[in-house]
């Protein structure tokens, strides 16, 4: 746990939820935990749920988005409310408990460090602690190949939505952003407009809710459907 941050950067963590009522209190109160000085914004993307209300209770910002616009929209809409505010960095996590607090330092110290505009917590890098299914890892590596010919340099772990931008970034996610596959498109866009970017080892975690819509022989079909885009 860090306990304080000096106060050289603006700091918010954004976390898209939908219909994540079971993990999205734990979750809120694990990063406030582990990193007191993040301020945490919850983008409700028209649950049908008790999310809104479970993370009203937790005294954090929640924009409550009139309908489901999906990942990307929601990751937007938390981008263009942290730009028109002055944040500096943002952090980027997932409401269903994947994406451990306790692995943020690591992206807010690598973002400082190496200047990149982006930091992705990568599951494969360095000594792997995640397994995904046969099928999924295959979808996934050939998705990772055909991005990194286009960025010209290695991306492992091209569906990861851990990530870490700084303002100049956050600036052009907030004004465009994808939608239909959001992490992908977001990193070959941001390297055709001359940003950059930097992957970092993380640990994941078994989601506390919900689960991928990407799986099985659909896994290969979605990687080759998002190759396909972005060609």
């Amino acid at each position: 746990m860090i306990e304080h941050q000096p106060k050289k950067s603006k700091i918010a963590v954004i976390i898209p939820a939908y219909n994540e009522e079971k993990s999205i209190g734990p979750l809120i109160d694990e990063i406030k935990k582990e990193v007191p000085f993040l301020d945490i914004i919850v983008i409700n993307d028209g649950s049908r749920d008790e999310t809104a209300s479970v993370a009203c209770s937790k005294n954090v910002v929640v924009l409550d988005l009139p309908c489901n616009l999906g990942v990307g929209g929601a990751v937007q809409a938390g981008f263009r409310y942290t730009y028109e505010r002055g944040y500096d960095l943002v952090v980027r996590v997932d409401g269903d408990g994947q994406h451990p607090p306790q692995e943020i330092p690591k992206l807010i110290k690598t973002i400082s460090k190496q200047g990149s505009d982006l930091v992705i917590g990568s599951r494969y890098v360095g000594k792997r602690s995640y397994e995904n299914t046969t099928l999924r890892s295959i979808g996934i590596k050939l998705l990772s190949f055909f991005l990194s010919l286009i960025c010209r340099n290695w991306v492992t772990d091209p569906t990861s939505g851990f990530w870490i931008i700084n303002r100049k970034l956050l600036y052009y996610f907030a004004n465009e952003y994808p939608a239909e596959y959001p992490e992908p498109e977001a990193i070959a866009l941001l390297h055709r407009h001359g940003y950059n970017c930097h992957e970092v080892p993380v640990r994941f975690r078994l989601r506390t809710s919900g689960k991928s819509t990407i799986h099985g022989f659909g896994a290969i079909y979605y990687m080759i459907k998002v190759s396909l885009a972005l060609a």
